[in-house]
């Protein structure tokens, strides 16, 4: 079995005790658990797949269907070993309106500059990925150390939560609704035992759209759900696709993010290799080269940028299922939905504030994950360097510290990478 490109998934059956057995990457559940899981997937990582490229004028139904093929490929390039799901990066958002133009509303009418940058940015990517395929990944961990790599996954949970809180306070039903929601998740995870306890953010979303559903629909306290659109969507339909211009000036701005996708993308493997117990550095190089590969693959049709998603770490932190297989359910059912405008407005009707909630939940869980990479690896905080490197690293995220240079703006997520990176280069003490 050590010989073979892919693993043997030994199958596994499911528990009943409180935490349930942890389900090693290399393992599988029984089909209709290891579907149930795949759904739970595609939930946790919906939310952040749509609203990037909502952000950004793009068509969210072609986002969802290049994630799916996005992390098809980068199964097939790790060799089934890496549990991960890749979707929208919002690392490229500042600098995609910046590169446009765009207005903020409704298609990006300049929407191929953005996406020839975004192409440029994944073949970057991918040639890092051989750099470190070739001579291993000691560089790359001088750069980017435990202590850099967790401020980085954590700030990008930190530098989201404002989107989270800001999208349930339009009303205080909205706000009540929202910590509802926040409770149903929570009583999943803590009260229910087995599959039902793992599938938490699914079981927690279902329980607040019906709570939301009785109290508008039935009751008439809020704003209620519209259920006419899916009636009028179409089965099936294809996306938007659009082809890419190759323009100097925007690759020159936006192939540099890679450097980001290359922070979150090691922080995340970290934290999947802290919570399976399995080291993954042999794997590093080819996670990259595969995220680089699908973010042009994706750029090419008219799709985001893609990047290993923290939301779906945090959904295994919660639920200890590791199962590749269960990412490859998952990005099926991405494609599959990608292709049906109906899904688009089932998912349409899901209330703001209750997505909301379920979006702090899941973006406190990716801050927790960037801080247990901290844990796992002892990082030691009686060190200046180390004390100063995540202090900044998380109050630039959280608060979205802007740096612009003329026409180029490097804001939230990118100056709090770059920042670490830069700040632990000058401050770390020489052997």
């Amino acid at each position: 079995m050590s010989g073979s490109y892919f693993p043997q998934w030994r199958l596994r059956q499911s528990t009943n005790d409180g935490q349930g057995a942890v389900i090693a990457a290399d393992e599988r559940l029984p089909a209709p658990q290891t579907l149930a899981m795949g759904v739970q997937h595609v939930v946790a990582m919906f939310g952040s797949t749509v609203l990037a490229p909502l952000l950004m004028g793009f068509d969210p139904n072609l986002a969802i269907l290049m994630s799916g093929v996005g992390t098809l490929l980068f199964f097939l390039l790790v060799g089934g070993r890496v549990p991960s799901y890749l979707g929208s990066s919002f690392s490229f958002i500042g600098l995609v309106i910046a590169v446009t133009g765009y207005a903020g509303s409704g298609p990006n009418t300049n929407l191929g500059v953005a996406l020839g940058g975004i192409i440029a940015c994944g073949a970057v990517y991918a040639v890092i990925g051989l750099i470190v395929a070739g001579v291993g990944t000691r560089w790359i961990e001088s750069l980017m150390p435990p202590v850099v790599t967790g401020a980085v996954v954590a700030v990008i949970g930190l530098n989201l939560a404002p989107i989270a809180v800001k999208g349930v306070s339009g009303s205080s039903f909205d706000s009540w609704m929202a910590l509802a929601t926040i409770l149903c998740v929570g009583g999943v995870a803590v009260f229910t035992r087995g599959m039902l306890q793992r599938l938490l953010i699914l079981v927690g979303l279902l329980l607040a759209y019906v709570l939301y559903a009785v109290l508008t629909n039935g009751l008439g306290l809020g704003k209620p759900i519209d259920f006419s659109t899916v009636a009028n969507a179409a089965w099936f339909g294809v996306p938007h696709f659009a082809a890419p211009v190759f323009h100097a000036g925007a690759m020159a701005l936006l192939a540099p993010v890679a450097i980001i996708l290359v922070a979150e993308n090691l922080g995340h493997i970290k934290a999947v290799s802290a919570m399976t117990g399995q080291n993954l550095d042999r794997y590093i190089g080819r996670a990259f080269v595969g995220d680089g590969l699908a973010t042009m693959l994706s750029g090419s049709v008219g799709g985001t940028g893609v990047t290993t998603y923290a939301e779906n770490i945090g959904v295994m932190a919660v639920t200890k299922i590791y199962s590749t297989l269960v990412f490859v359910v998952a990005a099926v059912i991405a494609i599959l939905l990608g292709f049906s405008p109906k899904f688009g407005a089932v998912i349409l009707t899901i209330p703001g504030a209750v997505l909301g909630g379920v979006s702090i939940v899941v973006f406190g869980l990716i801050t927790i994950s960037g801080a247990r990479i901290w844990v796992e690896n002892k990082v030691d905080f009686s060190n200046n360097t180390n004390l100063i490197v995540a202090a900044v690293t998380l109050v630039l995220g959280a608060g979205d510290f802007t740096l612009k240079l003329g026409g180029f703006a490097l804001g939230g997520i990118g100056t709090a990478t770059f920042g670490a990176i830069i700040l632990h280069a000058l401050l770390k003490r020489r052997a």
